[in-house]
C-alpha cells in the first residue's frame, strides 16, 4: 500500500500545466521535475518490496537487510547505468538504423529500445516498468533527431495511434480486475476514504518543503497529487505477487480500494489544479 502511495502521475500533471500555459513558471518546474524523481523512488520502492515478497515465497529464503541494499543498489545501478550509458546507446542505435534506407525504422527502433530495457530490468530481478521508464528518460529528440528528419511524421506522432489503442485497453484491464462485490464492505469503502486522504495530505506536506517566497505551495502540493497510471501498475504488480500459503499481496479487497484512491486523485486534481493556479491571478 505504501509503494502505491509513493507514485505520482506525472502525466496528468504535465497535461494540465501545458493546457493552462505554466509549464515554464517555477511552480510547473517544481512539480515536473519532483515528479519524475518521485517516480524513480517509487520504482526502487516497488523493487524492494517485490523483492521482499519473493524472497517470502520460498522457504528459508527471508530476505534480511543486507538483501533489501542489494535491491536498493541493483536499482540505482539499473536506472543510474541507463541514464548514463542510455544516451550514447541509443545515439549509436539509430545512427546505425539510419544507414538503412527504410521507412518506419524510427518507430519500430524506438519501441524496441523499450522493450529491450523493460527485458533487462526483468532480467536482473526488478519490474519491468524500471526499464521502460529508464527508456522515456534516455530517447530524447537527439538521439533519433538525423533518423527522424526522414521520417514523415515526429516519433510522438507516429506513438499516439499505440498509446490511443493500448491505454483503454490497459484501463479496461486494470477496473476488470476489481470485484465489485468487495464495495458492499464498509471497511473496503473506509479503506478507500482513508487512502485517499493519505494521499491528498501526504503531498501537501510535501509542498511545505518549498522553501523560497513568494511560491504557490498549493499548487505545488495539488499538482503531486494524482497517482494516474502508475499507482494502477504497483496495484497490479502486488496483486501478481503471492504470499506464503497462496495469498496475494494485494488482496481484492486491498485492490478495489486502491483503484478508488487512483480514480478519485486522477479526476479530481485537474479542475482543482487549474483553480489554485487561476486564483493567483
Amino acid at each position: 500500500i505504501g509503494a502505491i502511495l509513493t507514485a505520482t502521475s506525472v502525466g496528468i500533471t504535465a497535461r494540465v500545466l501545458t493546457d493552462l500555459g505554466k509549464t515554464q513558471t517555477t511552480e510547473g518546474r517544481i512539480v515536473l521535475g519532483a515528479a519524475v524523481i518521485d517516480d524513480v523512488m517509487g520504482l526502487v520502492v516497488l523493487a524492494v518490496v517485490q523483492g521482499i515478497v519473493v524472497s517470502a515465497g520460498r522457504p528459508g529464503a527471508a530476505i534480511g537487510a543486507g538483501g533489501i541494499l542489494l535491491i536498493i543498489a541493483k536499482a540505482v545501478l539499473f536506472l543510474g547505468g541507463a541514464l548514463v550509458l542510455g544516451p550514447a546507446v541509443s545515439r549509436r542505435l539509430f545512427r546505425l538504423a539510419s544507414a538503412l534506407r527504410i521507412r518506419g525504422l524510427l518507430l519500430a527502433v524506438a519501441l524496441a529500445f523499450c522493450f529491450t530495457l523493460a527485458w533487462a530490468a526483468h532480467a536482473v530481478g526488478l519490474a519491468p516498468i524500471v526499464g521502460a521508464f529508464a527508456a522515456g528518460l534516455v530517447l530524447d529528440e537527439l538521439s533519433y533527431k538525423g533518423l527522424e528528419d526522414r521520417e514523415p511524421h515526429k516519433l510522438e506522432t507516429q506513438v499516439h495511434p499505440i498509446g490511443g489503442f493500448l491505454v483503454p485497453v490497459f484501463f479496461f484491464v486494470t477496473g476488470a480486475k476489481v470485484d465489485l462485490r468487495v464495495f458492499g464492505d464498509p471497511a473496503v469503502l473506509g479503506l478507500a476514504g482513508a487512502l485517499t486522504a493519505a494521499a491528498v495530505v501526504g503531498k501537501q506536506v510535501c509542498g511545505l518543503a518549498v522553501l523560497e517566497k513568494g511560491l504557490d505551495r498549493l499548487s505545488i502540493g495539488i499538482g503531486m497529487i494524482p497517482r494516474g497510471e502508475v499507482g494502477l501498475i504497483f496495484a497490479a504488480v502486488g496483486a501478481r505477487l503471492v504470499l506464503p500459503g497462496g495469498v496475494p499481496a494485494v488482496d481484492a479487497r486491498t485492490y478495489g480500494a486502491a483503484v478508488v484512491m487512483v480514480l478519485v486523485t486522477t479526476l479530481a486534481t485537474p479542475p482543482v489544479l487549474a483553480w489554485s493556479l487561476r486564483r493567483r491571478r
